[in-house]
């Protein structure tokens, strides 16, 4: 065989296994889903990592918002959907199927604040009072108290919300109507309520943003946003009446507090804890699946990428800034997710 035959030949094999690649690549599985903007950096690192494993699977992510992610999910439009809220028994009511709600990973919402000090404590009912337009200068006496040695300026405060339906919403106020009668019947729990007083910013970057901006405003983001845009945010007083700062620790204390009582629909609050060491604003963020879809692969796949995240995906949650699941939800979660038919 002459060398040009050789070099041609190898040429041929090549050429063979880039079309069988490309043809692998052609047949992948597609699977789409929508919601919370809060998982979206860890969602996007699991499913690059997942597809490592499964290089025959891509599995595409948008970051609209819980509420978005919830009426895509009904409509039938996503396969998955993703909510830092859980849906409420009207939203599960409104679904043409059975939809099974999945923890995936733990964040928490914390005060974001622009003033010339390092470290403030806030109170529950003060920052209820803060988002009711009570209390509207730094130099409250309120304030003042929690923050004793710490020179507070005599400054109106620029109350900072989120102008669309979000789940950061849905955890704030579900924490302030928890400490706060007066919040719970005049704003109420939700992904969207009728803010009192305040400017609203679309996104949790869109509330940093302004609050970054303007001297003397406080805001509510997640906490891993405050962390990524290095924004101050303040320790809260939790149900213990310690004053606890939001860290991977202190917010999976608070779903470990959680994990005895349970529910099987794994439909629960966090906010408000007991636990000496739990941050009181701290959340679930939930992955939403059909539990009898016409798909059975991609329900297949999504119970073997689930599996995957509470397991060997948890590891990837501190390092962006997310609070891994305790071992005890992780075991219950394992079980639940028999509950999905995919044959």
């Amino acid at each position: 065989m002459t060398e040009s035959i050789r070099r041609y030949c190898r040429w041929l094999a090549c050429a063979a296994v880039a079309a069988v690649s490309g043809a692998s690549a052609a047949a992948a599985v597609q699977i789409h889903g929508a919601g919370a903007t809060f998982p979206y950096p860890i969602y996007s690192k699991w499913f690059a990592e997942f597809n490592k494993l499964r290089s025959d699977v891509e599995i595409n992510y948008q970051s609209l918002g819980s509420g978005a992610g919830i009426r895509q999910l009904t409509k039938g439009t996503v396969f998955f959907g993703a909510s830092d809220g859980p849906m409420t028994d009207e939203q599960l009511r409104a679904a043409p199927e059975r939809i099974l709600h999945f923890p995936t990973v733990l964040g928490a919402v914390v005060p974001i604040y622009n003033l010339p000090v390092a470290s403030l404590t806030f109170s529950g009912p003060v920052l209820a009072d803060i988002y009711l337009g009570k209390i509207t200068k730094w130099s409250d006496r309120a304030i003042v108290a929690l923050n004793p040695g710490v020179e507070l300026p005599s400054l109106e405060i620029t109350v900072v919300h989120r102008a669309e339906g979000s789940g950061t919403t849905y955890i704030w106020t579900d924490y302030l109507a928890k400490v706060s009668s007066d919040f719970k019947d005049t704003v109420g729990v939700a992904q969207a309520v009728r803010w009192p007083t305040g400017l609203g910013a679309r996104g949790n970057e869109g509330v940093a943003g302004v609050v970054k901006q303007t001297r003397g405003s406080i805001g509510y983001v997640e906490m891993v946003v405050a962390i990524h845009s290095g924004i101050a945010y303040g320790a809260v007083v939790n149900s213990a009446g310690n004053a606890v700062k939001a860290t991977t620790e202190s917010v999976t204390s608070a779903a470990a507090e959680i994990a005895r009582v349970m529910p099987s629909d794994f439909r629960v609050s966090i906010t408000n804890v007991s636990g000496k060491s739990a941050y009181p604003i701290a959340s679930f963020s939930w992955l939403l699946l059909v539990e009898d879809s016409r798909n059975k692969p991609a329900a297949k796949i999504m119970v073997e990428f689930l599996k995957w995240a509470l397991t060997e995906g948890q590891k990837f949650a501190p390092s962006l800034g997310y609070a891994p699941l305790p071992d005890s939800v992780v075991r219950l979660e394992m079980a639940a997710l028999a509950r999905v038919k995919t044959s």
